[in-house]
């Protein structure tokens, strides 16, 4: 499970044979959550805080995280992206 991003003590991943549709993991303590890269869509549970971040972030981000994807699907390495400031 490639790490791409870790900041406030999120850390966001991708793996490399991953399903449709694209989108990212993130884990918080014991809290996970799966963000569709394209629409936004947030399944599993995260503290409120710690998702106001993560969302933040993927607004930021969102072409890197698309990027990523589909480098993901063609087994080529992924970059990393910068954390939340």
């Amino acid at each position: 499970m490639p790490e791409i991003s870790r900041f406030l003590g999120i850390v966001i991943y991708m793996y490399y044979r991953d399903h449709a549709p694209p989108h990212f993991h993130a884990e918080y303590g014991d809290y996970e959550i799966t963000v569709e890269i394209e629409r936004g869509v947030v399944t599993g549970k995260f503290p409120r805080r710690a998702l106001s971040a993560v969302l933040e972030w993927y607004l930021e981000y969102k072409d890197e995280l698309l990027e990523n994807w589909r480098r993901a699907e063609k087994r080529q390495p992924l970059q990393k992206i910068e954390p939340l400031e």
